[in-house]
């Protein structure tokens, strides 16, 4: 599903806009809390205020990761936020997103 929706937000020139991203972009200067100044700092590899794919991927991609990417799920979301319990919430519109997002991740 998270490949389906970072295809459908590529399609759409739409930024990826994926917190692992600017994680790996920030580097030892991460301390297990993102905040908007991090989201909103450039880097090669913040997808918030660059276009497109990285330059490199951010770790090291397993077989699972690769075959998804290679065959990402037929969706309409281009939103999805993490649900706490090891899943996610997707999204179609940013409407139900922020709901979502108020509802998880507040």
């Amino acid at each position: 599903m998270i490949a389906g929706v970072f295809i459908n937000r590529l399609n759409q020139g739409m930024r990826l806009q994926t917190d692992p991203s600017v994680i790996y972009g920030l580097g030892d200067q991460y301390n297990g809390n993102i905040r908007k100044i991090d989201l909103q700092t450039d880097t090669a590899y913040n997808t918030y205020t660059r276009d497109g794919l990285t330059p490199t991927p951010i770790s090291l991609p397993g077989a699972a990761s690769l075959h998804a990417a290679l065959h990402p799920a037929q969706t309409t979301a281009v939103y999805f936020v993490a649900k706490g319990d090891g899943s996610s919430h997707f999204s179609s519109n940013l409407t139900e997103h922020n709901r979502a997002v108020n509802r998880f991740q507040k």
